[in-house]
């Protein structure tokens, strides 16, 4: 069992999610503006699609983000540290 873990956890560290693609899509009924984009964010075998609404450089900027974010949750938080409470400090004596 611990062995199908870990080869699950390294499989999942070989593929980061990458941008896929990113093309010109049709708006939403009653959306206001026309310039909508509809993005693909792979990993490995897994896709996420989503749309957004923007100019293409704006659009390529906000995906980048999403994909800089889900590969920092996939190797974890980097700068967290655990803290333990210590005993209580006398501030009275």
């Amino acid at each position: 069992m611990t062995d199908k873990i870990e080869k699950a956890a390294v499989g999942r560290l070989d593929h980061p999610f990458e941008v896929s693609s990113i093309t010109r899509a049709e708006a939403p009924e009653g959306a206001v503006s026309a310039n909508w984009y509809r993005y693909e964010i792979a990993q490995g075998a897994n896709a996420i699609v989503g749309h957004r609404e923007g100019s293409l450089q704006a659009v390529t900027q906000a995906v980048a983000e999403i994909v800089l974010r889900l590969n920092e949750r996939r190797l974890g938080k980097a700068g967290r540290v655990h803290l333990t409470p210590g005993p209580k400090k006398n501030r009275g004596a």
